[in-house]
């Protein structure tokens, strides 16, 4: 069976207003203290139709897990329902963690997915378990973490197989059809389109960057939390690139950390509120995210100024015309062909606001005004 369809369109983006390239959201649907997951996932509903309404050309989710911050654990099911209240912005993992899963499950899931948006579904994928060691084995159910990693092109390989239905006679799953699928355009009576959606590979280092290469992928590259090895990573993903179906020439976004407040003080309030949750994550201590109020009032130890400093370098924010000069300033730097705009804040209506203000910034589209009631 001939490989499913996919094209260059479902991953290239345009570029609009006077943005330098496309502009996009991947949503970690922060918990913010005194607020519920229920409040997360409505801003995520506001969230991606403002993105649609603005021109934003995806929105992402990414898949975490044991963190009472972060209610994205799973991103099909957050996607399925972003799904029902947008018409037209890309949909997509940022990403899915590929060791975490059996590759048939994914494939069911985002053919699901595809069924439901036709066109417009990313299925991004990563390496890493998206959590601590313990967390890991408990949703493998293997203390082998490794074999995960060590295994993912392979997962990749198969997961590809089971998109494309097109595993090799003799093989032991060539009468296994992931459903929805491509198997439906060819049945009897089929009229399914055979259109699956694009993979992409995330990195935070050097081994996706070569393999989303070598293989033709589109590649995006966790800046946000990674960013000196976002140049380095971004090189060898251009110098291993051989051209595919999917992808004649290279195509790269990065996530950032960007957030855009009336004024330059507020958005430091705000990233201050961020920066503590990533403290309190890198010891041990997850949680929700604090108030501003609360990160102003802690008292850092010297180690923990130090990871703070250096945490909110790396942090584009102050007003939105800083925030755009943060932006078009990192485009420079990496080349970059999209650049996917994360913010961390307590409050979903701050994180509305900062991308509201980057899109004027920007001199984004402006449509009819959006309102959502329930989650």
């Amino acid at each position: 069976m001939a490989p499913a369809d996919h094209t260059p369109d479902d991953i290239r983006g345009t570029a609009r207003g006077t943005a330098p390239v496309p502009l996009s959201v991947l949503d970690l649907a922060t918990v913010g203290a005194g607020r519920t997951a229920s409040d997360a996932l409505r801003t995520g509903v506001e969230l991606s139709r403002l993105a649609e309404d603005r021109g934003f050309h995806r929105y992402w989710v990414a898949e975490h897990h044991s963190m009472p911050g972060v209610a994205s654990s799973s991103p099909a099911v957050i996607l399925a329902h972003i799904a029902a209240h947008t018409t037209r912005v890309r949909l997509g993992s940022g990403g899915v963690m590929l060791p975490n899963h059996a590759p048939l499950v994914i494939a069911e899931q985002f053919g699901t997915l595809e069924a439901l948006a036709p066109g417009r579904v990313d299925l991004g994928l990563g390496r890493a378990p998206g959590t601590d060691g313990a967390t890991a084995a408990a949703l493998r159910r293997t203390d082998r973490l490794n074999e995960g990693a060590d295994d993912f092109p392979q997962q990749l390989a198969e997961l590809t197989r089971f998109l494309d239905d097109d595993f090799p006679d003799g093989h032991p799953y060539a009468r296994i059809h992931a459903v929805p699928g491509p198997v439906q355009a060819t049945a009897p009576g089929g009229v399914q389109s055979r259109h699956r959606p694009p993979v992409w590979l995330l990195g935070s280092s050097g081994f996706s960057a070569r393999l989303a290469g070598s293989l033709g992928l589109p590649f995006a590259f966790a800046h946000h939390f990674s960013a000196h090895n976002t140049i380095p990573a971004l090189d060898l993903y251009r110098e291993s690139f051989r051209p595919s179906e999917v992808l004649d020439a290279p195509y790269a976004l990065i996530g950032v950390a960007a957030l855009a407040a009336d004024d330059e003080r507020e958005a430091r309030r705000q990233i201050m509120a961020g920066a503590l949750s990533m403290v309190r994550l890198r010891t041990g201590r997850p949680g929700l995210v604090p108030t501003p109020e609360e990160a102003e009032a802690y008292e850092f130890s010297p180690m923990e100024r130090e990871f703070v400093d250096s945490w909110n370098k790396n942090v584009v924010h102050g007003t939105a015309d800083e925030v755009r000069a943060g932006l078009d300033d990192l485009h420079k730097r990496t080349g970059a062909d999209e650049l996917m705009l994360t913010a961390n804040a307590h409050s979903g209506e701050v994180r509305l606001r900062s991308y509201e203000l980057i899109a004027d910034a920007y001199g984004l589209p402006t449509g009819a005004a959006v309102v959502v009631d329930a989650v």
